[in-house]
Formats: C-alpha cells, structure tokens, sequence
C-alpha cells in the first residue's frame, strides 16, 4: 500500500481550514442563485435570467387575463382554461426569439416580435374556440383589441425594466480568466451585450511570472499579483474562474485555485466556458482530451427511437398541415417555367454515418444552375434563382419536401444540415472533426441555423460545424423542441434565408 506522509495531510488540511476561513470572509457577499448566469438543464444550457423573465411574463400575463375575465373562476377547469390563453402567448414569444440569450434589446427588435406572437397566439385561439368549446367564454382574450394592447403594454413594461436589470451587473456571474495569452483573448469575440449578459469580466490572471509569449488581452484588467489569488478573488466576489493557459505545462498554482474551489468558486476550462455561453465548441481552442473527459457524446438507444417515433408523427402531420403551401408552390413553379422544367429536383446529400441519400427540394433555380459541371455555394442574390424561388427561398418552403426524407427516415427534423459530398470531402480536408457531425441524422432544421447565418464559404462552414459539434455532445429531446419552436422566427424573419 502506497504510504501518505503525514505534511501532505498537513498540507490539504491547510487548504481546507483556509478555504473555511475565506468562506467566512465572503460572508453573504457571493451570489448562488439559480438566476445568476447559465445552468445546464437536459444537457442544454439555459439562460437563469430568462426563465425568470418567462416566468414573470405568464404571472403577469395571468392576472391580466383574470382581470380581463372578471376574476370569474370557478373551479379548477375555469382555472386552467383561464391559464391557456397566457400560456399560448407565452409559447409564441419563445418561439419569435423573445427568450433568446442573444436577442437585441432594442425597441424596433422587441415590438415587431411581441406583434408578431400576439398574432399567431390571437390566430391559434381563435382557432381552437372554432373546433372546440374548451375555451370559450373568454371571447375578450382571443379576439378582443383591448386585451391584445393590454397585452403588449404589459410585456413592454417587463421587459424595459428586465433589459436594464440584467445588461446591469445584478444578474452576472463575476469571471477571472487564468491566462493572458492566445487561449485568453478568445473571450474578446463576446463583444457584444448580448454576448455577455450571463457574466461580467472582472479581469485576467497571469498564469505565472515567465508566462510565454506576449500578453494579448486589454493590460488594464491584468491581474498582476497572484501571491494571494484566493484571497484577492473571494474579496472582489469572483464565481468563476476560466482556466486559459496557453501551455499548462508552466507553472500552475494549483494551491491557490484549489483553495478557491474549496471556497465555493467554480473552476472551469475555456472551452467548457465557450460551450455554455455560446453553445458552441470552439475549434481554436479544441484539444481531444477536452472531448474525451467532458460530458456528453451519449448514444441512447431509447432516445433514438423516441426521435424516430416523432419524426414519423411529425412528418405526417406537417404534410398534412402544409399541404395547400406545397400545391399552391408546385402550380407556381410549374406555371413560371410554363410547364417545361421540373417542380421537383434531388441531388444527393451525405447523411448519417458519412452514407450519400437523396434529398428532395422545390426547384428555386434555373433548370441550367450548374451547367458548367462546377458545384458552387448559393450566393446573396444569386441570379440563378427565378422569381418563384426567391420566394420561396426566403420562408424556407422550398426546403417542404424534405420532410419527405424526414418520413422514409434519411433525415430527422433536428439535426446538422445535410451538405454535398464534394463539400464534404473538401471540409473533411481542413478540419478532421468535419465528419464528427454525421455521427447523427441530418436535421431539415439545426442548432447551427438558429446560430449563424446563412453559410456560403469554407469559412462559414467551420463556422457552424462549431455549433454541429454542440449538438452532436448535447442533442435531447429538450434542445430538439427548442429548437424546432424557435424555427418559427428562422422562417418568420427570415434568417440566414438566400
């Protein structure tokens, strides 16, 4: 048996009884609320601050509605149909990017997004009351101009009083980076508000006094004397501290970032940092005992079939749904080209486990597009897209026949987008985790597409394999429904759309 010495419990009781001592000098001052930054919840994270504000929207929202109703409640069913009308509203503005970490907070922003959500919700309502007497008696709400103002007026209030709370510093997680050098001033691309609602840079740390290379983060946040790093952290109420070195194998001060830990002070790696709050995994800082160690990459059998059962359902019901969208697009597509190209048209796509399959589309283009052999990227105003497929394009109805594809099982709804064997062969070359991504089906609608723009280079494709990679760590049946209910405001405002 290995024997222990007796300084080394020394030493770690030392520890310990200082990290006990710092706990008591911090007193109330740290915050430990769940609203405080992002927390992980069904392997997504989200946002503690938004929660909060969805969750006091549909309180509002409720007791308008009993106003409105005449505070006539009897009973447990008058209850819960009194409750339906604030409950779909709410579902609407999570769907228009409204409980979006990276929305704006400007005003044009919010209105044409609380405009949009009180008409679908008005419109869903109403239709509901036409097919069934669930939630009739409250014809106010689900028709009325008074209660859809009220409405409104009611979420403006919120949020302007939300929006200055949580860009102030009550809300934030306070962060020190561990690092001065290239791995540290990547948290320089969260430059804007949104970017950095959850936390607030307090400074950089560092690492030790022979650090190598030049340091690359703003010098007047360099934290420059670690001797006490603990102490100097517990009294500026740090809740984090990012580890960026660029080399770990220079001196580490694992004493002090232990009696931190020990002191309630979350220690974290950078990448991990940049998966939260981005919800991406950050290809310039990736290393692969990073991936081999974190959480995620889990393979469930039983949720694969969930996801197969509901892509089967899903696809029927949709359509369905959408089917006069399809036949009034394939009798205008039919009609602009007189009859003579195709309304359809398949190219092949690589699906999951890098297998090549079939993918059906409207045609947006002219039936010459690639006459000159050249597989291209779709461009911004292409001009090989007729009038019709500029459309069509922009609201993503050209992209209806997948779910096609969707019900004979090559793709699923949620998942990376489905890119040509050429492109495939061509990113597989610049990045090797490129092929990481087919690990899963191919999605008609992915994380990557709530994230980033339309993509139209190699560049951009790096880009939302980032994003990809998320998915493929954390995809549930959680982050599927978030996403699939914020498509809406992909499809409504048109984003990325070319």
């Amino acid at each position: 048996m290995e024997k222990v010495s007796a300084s080394a419990y020394t030493r770690s009781d030392s520890i310990a009884l200082d990290a006990a001592n710092l706990n008591d000098k911090k007193g109330s001052k740290r915050n430990g609320s769940l609203f405080v930054g992002k927390f992980r919840l069904f392997n997504h994270y989200v946002h503690g601050q938004f929660l909060l504000l969805a969750a006091t929207e549909f309180v509002a929202l409720s007791a308008l509605m009993s106003f409105l109703s005449g505070w006539q409640v009897e009973g447990l069913g008058d209850a819960i149909r009194m409750l339906f009308p604030p409950l779909m509203l709410a579902f609407f503005l999570s769907s228009v990017g409204l409980y979006d970490t990276r929305q704006r907070a400007d005003s044009a922003y919010v209105l044409k997004r609380i405009f949009a959500a009180l008409i679908l919700s008005t419109i869903s309502l109403y239709l509901i009351n036409v097919v069934t007497v669930w939630i009739r008696g409250y014809p106010l709400f689900t028709l009325g101009i008074t209660a859809a103002a009220a409405s409104a007026i009611v979420i403006l209030l919120i949020r302007a009083a939300f929006y200055r709370w949580v860009d102030g510093i009550l809300l934030k997680r306070r962060i020190l980076v561990y690092g001065t050098g290239h791995r540290a001033s990547h948290i320089n691309r969260l430059r804007r508000k949104a970017d950095r609602r959850g936390f607030e840079l307090v400074g950089f740390v560092e690492a030790s006094s022979h650090e190598t290379g030049e340091a690359l983060v703003d010098g007047a946040k360099v934290v420059t004397h670690q001797a006490c790093l603990s102490e100097w952290a517990v009294e500026h109420n740090i809740d984090e501290i990012i580890i960026a070195m660029d080399d770990r194998r220079q001196s580490l001060h694992v004493d002090q970032l232990l009696r931190c830990r020990m002191s309630g002070i979350a220690i974290n790696d950078m990448l991990d940092f940049f998966e939260r709050e981005r919800g991406v995994i950050e290809l310039d800082l990736f290393n692969p005992g990073w991936m081999i160690y974190s959480r995620g990459f889990n393979p469930d059998a039983w949720r694969a079939i969930k996801k197969r059962f509901i892509d089967l359902l899903a696809s029927v019901f949709l359509i369905t749904l959408f089917s006069p969208f399809i036949l009034v697009t394939a009798l205008a597509i039919w009609i602009e080209s007189k009859g003579k190209g195709p309304i359809f048209y398949k190219q092949q796509r690589v699906g999951k486990n890098g297998l090549p399959f079939d993918v059906y589309k409207f045609r947006s283009m002219r039936t010459d597009a690639e006459s000159s052999g050249k597989v291209q990227w779709a461009q911004k105003n292409d001009p090989r897209v007729t009038r019709v497929g500029n459309i069509i394009r922009k609201f993503r109805i050209d992209e209806l026949p997948q779910l096609w594809n969707v019900l004979i099982g090559d793709m699923s709804l949620v998942g990376p987008r489905p890119e040509r064997p050429q492109f495939v062969d061509h990113l597989n070359d610049l990045n090797a985790l490129y092929g990481e991504r087919h690990r899963v089906s191919p999605g008609v609608t992915g994380w990557a597409q709530l994230c980033y723009p339309y993509g139209a280079s190699d560049e951009d494709s790096l880009q939302k394999l980032q994003y990809d990679l998320y998915y493929v760590k954390n995809h549930s049946f959680f982050l599927d429904m978030y996403i699939l209910i914020q498509t809406v405001e992909v499809v409504l405002f048109q984003k990325g759309s070319r």
